[in-house]
């Protein structure tokens, strides 16, 4: 990733911007750290999942499902 903080949720001003009441306006944080991406959970209503299990910060690996709200993502490494 080009930036290292890529912000998810409802908020007109996220990098990914999901807009459905099922989406917290400040849901999640994708992080670029040294050893790979992360998705942070920022407290949302509804839970960040990866895999369908509920996280709070959690190591991408390619291929990954990422479910926001009633979205579902597919996280690729390049």
């Amino acid at each position: 990733m080009a930036d290292d903080r890529i912000a998810i949720g409802r908020s007109p001003d996220a990098g990914v911007f999901l807009d459905d009441v099922t989406v917290s306006r400040n849901h999640a944080l994708l992080v670029t750290r040294g050893d790979g991406t992360y998705i942070d959970d920022l407290g949302s209503l509804n839970g960040t999942y990866v895999n369908r299990s509920r996280i709070e910060s959690q190591r991408l690996e390619d291929g990954d499902e990422i479910q926001v709200g009633k979205y579902k993502l597919s996280f690729l490494e390049k």
